[in-house]
């Protein structure tokens, strides 16, 4: 497609059982990075933490390859710069647009993008690939049980020129980690994220916890203030 950044390969289906099993097996296949698979439609798409993904026609439904020199410790840092991308690549197109840790993208507070991380690893404990899993209500907000949902405001973008978009923001974002460090995206999500204060509860692997946004430390974990102290989360699902 004449419309990719430099380095790109997209492959278009109409429909696919989930994007990231395709490009899953591309990648253990050896295939070079810059990788995109797009379906204008999944019949077994999944969410976080193993949720089934409505995908009807009309959304963006894409998953990218990379293969970055990178630990695997970096992973987490790689997903917030990931929805640093998505944020920018869309945001032109919609007002009121904000990040929720680690990756998911709200229109007015109400979920509109997700993204899905998966990596392998080499033998020598560094990256082998990494990918990502993103999905971007275009034209149509899936219901999700206990969350609000939203789609893009018309006019809608088509998914082939939403996820142009977001390579094009993957490769300037991918850029700046690389000469600036993960700082440089950790200030980038901070400034799309939460106003530090905010009120916020966690689902998290050890228990629940109640408290206030205090930003991220300097590896991407959340910061949240509660009545006993405060706690660093690595993993576990955000609540306004």
């Amino acid at each position: 497609m004449s419309n990719l950044p430099a380095g790109w390969r997209m492959l278009v289906h109409d429909q696919l059982p989930s994007t990231a099993d395709l490009l899953r097996q591309k990648a253990e296949g050896g295939a070079p990075e810059r990788l995109a698979i797009l379906a204008r439609r999944q019949t077994a798409g999944r969410g976080t933490r193993g949720r089934t993904w409505e995908s009807p026609p009309g959304n963006l439904y894409l998953s990218v390859l990379l293969r970055p020199t990178a630990p695997v410790r970096e992973v987490p840092q790689w997903g917030l710069l990931a929805a640093v991308a998505l944020h920018a690549a869309v945001s032109p197109f919609a007002a009121g647009l904000s990040l929720k840790w680690p990756n998911d993208l709200l229109l007015g507070g109400a979920k509109c993008a997700g993204i899905l991380s998966e990596a392998a690893l080499r033998p020598d404990g560094r990256l082998d690939w990494l990918a990502f899993g993103i999905g971007v209500n275009l034209a149509f907000a899936p219901e999700v049980p206990g969350r609000r949902t939203a789609t893009l405001p018309a006019p809608v973008l088509p998914p082939e020129e939403a996820a142009a978009r977001l390579m094009g923001s993957l490769d300037h974002w991918r850029e700046v980690m690389e000469t600036r460090g993960f700082a440089a995206i950790r200030e980038a999500w901070l400034e799309r994220g939460p106003p530090i204060g905010t009120p916020i509860s966690v689902t998290a692997p050890a228990g629940p916890l109640l408290g206030s946004f205090e930003g991220l430390d300097g590896t991407g974990a959340l910061l949240i203030s509660t009545a006993g102290g405060m706690e660093t989360v690595t993993a576990g699902d955000v609540h306004p």
